[in-house]
Order: structure tokens, then sequence, then C-alpha cells
């Protein structure tokens, strides 16, 4: 495989000038030499600017460069089904504080797992609910909050019992996933409390922190909600944490008929502050 150059990306904004097209402009004379590794995994699309990059754009390449980065205990930037985001080795505690440090996230603000199989959920949660459900929830845009498992990384969201996991609607994140065999640490690919991102341009300010960042080209829905957040911690009951992709849990769970029907279980109306 060929050598992937390290580049840094510095942004040229000249007076008057806005927008993503100028916000990719380069200097020449502003390259340096960095760790971070820019993977194009698609295409260019008319939907708007990919990132400059030079090396593999075949899926295998950047999924074999993006696992040797997590093994290693290095911070990634990946694309999913719904924004972009950052991902650690959720096992990895240095890691996982990494990740804390480059989005400055309030540390008593949790991180969500991810996963490529239903049946890795078993591992790191203690599920409630029936396997059938699971299924026809995931893959897709929602974060599944359980009780978590004694397998768990203790030092991931030490201060809650709860924790929050995914299997993204994409291929190549559900691909690094079952190649990583252990779970990733998920969130947002953002400075904490600023505007998710659906394209890498988005967030060219954390590539310096990463080691590496998969350009999947722009996500076609730049409603930049996120996932729906469902806590189905306690038996019988389900809470809606965050709405997100609402309207694609509602297909999911049925046409005219509410969630509570649908689901098996009650509406819990108490709140919740929890942020993944």
């Amino acid at each position: 495989m060929k050598s992937v150059r390290h580049i840094l990306v510095e942004l040229i904004r000249p007076r008057g000038v806005h927008g993503p097209a100028a916000a990719l402009r380069l200097s020449a004379d502003m390259l340096k030499e960095l760790e971070t590794k820019v993977l194009q995994l698609l295409p260019p699309t008319s939907n708007g600017p990919s990132a400059p990059q030079e090396g593999p754009s075949d899926g295998a390449e950047v999924l074999s460069c993006t696992l040797k980065a997590l093994k290693e205990g290095h911070v990634v930037g990946v694309p999913t089904d719904t924004i972009y985001g950052l991902a650690c080795l959720a096992q990895n505690s240095d890691a996982v504080r990494k990740t804390y440090d480059i989005k400055g996230r309030n540390e008593h603000k949790p991180l969500a797992i991810c996963v490529g199989e239903i049946q890795d959920i078993y591992k790191y949660c203690k599920v409630k609910v029936k396997e059938a459900l699971l299924g026809d929830l995931l893959p897709g845009p929602v974060t599944l909050v359980f009780e978590r498992s004694e397998l768990l990384n203790p030092d991931l969201n030490p201060f809650t019992s709860l924790v929050g996991v995914r299997i993204p609607d994409h291929a190549f994140m559900r691909r690094l996933c079952q190649m990583c065999a252990e779970p990733l640490a998920l969130t947002s690919a953002n400075i904490s409390s600023q505007s998710s991102t659906v394209a890498v341009h988005e967030f060219q300010e954390l590539w310096p922190k990463l080691s590496v960042v998969v350009d999947g080209g722009p996500i076609r829905d730049d409603s930049r909600l996120g996932s729906t957040v469902v806590d189905l911690s306690v038996l019988g009951k389900y809470r809606i944490i965050r709405p997100g992709w609402w309207r694609t849990l509602k297909q999911t769970v049925g046409g005219g008929e509410t969630a509570s029907e649908n689901l098996g279980y009650q509406p819990e109306t108490q709140n919740i502050l929890m942020s993944l």
C-alpha cells in the first residue's frame, strides 16, 4: 500500500470570502508535516467540497489504516449515518480521555458506544427487551440506552450505570466495528457546544488532533440532529431522551400506532440529562 503523506491543512479566509469552498483553499507554504491522515472513502460528489488528500481511497485500505490507528490508541474522525463522529476504542482509558480533551467536552457528559452486531450489545449491556425489537431498530440512526455490563471499561462514563449503544446504518462504520472486535466510543465531531458536522471540512480545526480523518463525502441529510436516543434500561418502560431522527423511529415502530403500543412499553415522563 502506498504511504500516506502527513498533512496539516490551514484555512485561508481572506476578508470578505466565506463558505465551504473558500475554507478548503490551501496555501502551499502552510502545508506542514503532521501525523494526521486524511483518507477519501468515496469519490467526490456534487453535494459539496471534499477535503484535499493523498492516500488510499479503496475501502479495504481505508479500513486497515483506520483500524491500525484505533488499535494504537488514537482518535479518528469518521462518517456515520447521521453526522460525522470522533471514535476511539472504548476499552482504552487513555484514548477515551483524549477524546474528551479534543472536544473540550464536559467530563460528566457520557460517550456512546458503537458495535458491529446486535449480539455484541449483550456483551456490554444488560438488555431487557426482546432481540426482535433490537433487530427492528438497528442498524439505524438510533442510540439505545441500557444498564451497562461489568465487561465495559469502568473508566468510560464512570458517573452513570447506563450506556448508550449504536449500530450505525453505515457500511464503513459497521465493518470497522466488526474488525475492531471491541466497542468504539463515539461522539460528534465538533467542539463541544458547537454545531454537529455533516462534512469533513466542517471540523477541520480538529484534524491536527486526530490520527485519521475518513472523508466519506457530505452526509445527504443536513438536519444535524444526530441519532434518536431511547432509554430502555427500565423493564416495561421507555423514555425518549433526544428526539433526533425521530421520524425514522416512528416509521420503525409503526405508522399510525403510538410507540408505546408497538414497542410494548409505556412512556416514562421523567426527564434524564444525557447527551450522546
